[in-house]
């Protein structure tokens, strides 16, 4: 591997070898995944893409793979494995670009335990771990923790990460907001309960904000069996109470998880959810977050990629 110094506008590296890893297909058919090396000005073209996706794969869960795409429809992988933890899994990493310049993931780090973490980075490329959060307090002890993803509040300026939190095993999941008390990111307030959220059965996870018209809109999994369908609920408030004004499986989806949803070219939302069962990774075009289109395949990547988030520059 060769190492030359870019960045955006100033330093990060290039590759000059290829990356691999073969993935197992949904139908046991082996597919091998290739990175080719990138000149100088393709990397900066791929970094400073309008589209930037953070995922594990159906291979591993212990690896972060992260893609670029112009268009939010086609993505190319930058570069796989980006980053390995130190200990645990790298599940469901959510991506934000911070006031710092640097890009952060939150993700899960098992699949029980009291944690999520974050780690940063400059390029997309190489990673560090930032820190390891509690979500253990006085409010709950969770044995599960799941899913933690960035929101940035556009009323308060401030950055929370919401993750769905367990006192069962594998439920019922309740969504938390957790509030970073400064821009390193290592120390954070909370949990505070998104009230309105119900938990029967197995309650909701992966639980995704987005902020239109003045309301906090959630798109969230419905957990228990015989559901699995992301829903839509909205409030007046961040931690709530919401109201549910779609369920089921309004929008035709099926059964699925993790969704994201980002802003395209042409000013559409665009929701990306992963298919579990299915073994596909699906997307869904909106004016207005309460009607969808038919869902496609995400080209390229449905069945290789798992539970991540969609970030737009």
């Amino acid at each position: 591997m060769i190492m030359i110094s870019i960045r955006l506008g100033f330093l990060a590296i290039l590759w000059g070898a290829m990356c691999s890893l073969t993935y197992a297909a949904p139908a046991s058919v082996n597919v091998t995944s290739t990175t080719p090396a990138l000149s100088p000005e393709m990397f900066k073209r791929a970094v400073s893409a309008p589209y930037v996706f953070t995922a594990f794969t159906s291979a591993s869960e212990s690896n972060l793979y992260v893609y670029t795409s112009n268009d939010g429809t086609t993505f190319n992988l930058l570069k796989g494995p980006a980053y390995t933890p130190p200990t645990g899994l790298i599940r469901d990493p959510s991506v934000i670009l911070h006031t710092d310049g640097k890009y952060y993931i939150a993700y899960t780090t098992d699949w029980t335990g009291t944690n999520f973490a974050i780690a940063s980075s400059s390029d997309l490329i190489n990673w560090t771990l930032v820190a390891t959060i509690s979500t253990a307090s006085s409010v709950i002890t969770p044995i599960n923790t799941w899913a933690p993803e960035f929101f940035k509040d556009p009323r308060t300026g401030k950055l929370n990460i919401i993750v769905s939190l367990s006192t069962g095993s594998y439920g019922p999941f309740l969504p938390y907001v957790f509030t970073a008390n400064d821009s390193t990111l290592k120390s954070w307030s909370g949990p505070v309960v998104m009230s309105g959220i119900s938990n029967a059965g197995l309650g909701y996870i992966d639980t995704f904000p987005i902020f239109l018209n003045n309301q906090y809109h959630l798109f969230t999994k419905a957990e228990s069996n015989g559901q699995k369908h992301i829903e839509h609920a909205v409030a007046s408030s961040l931690t709530g109470p919401y109201s549910f004004v779609q369920q089921g499986d309004f929008a035709g989806w099926g059964q699925a998880e993790g969704p994201c949803v980002t802003t395209l070219p042409n000013g559409k939302f665009r929701l990306y959810a992963d298919g579990f069962n299915s073994g596909k990774y699906i997307y869904s075009d909106s004016s207005d977050l309460y009607s969808w289109s038919a869902y496609q395949t995400l080209p390229g990547l449905s069945g290789v990629v798992r539970h991540g988030t969609v970030l737009k520059q």
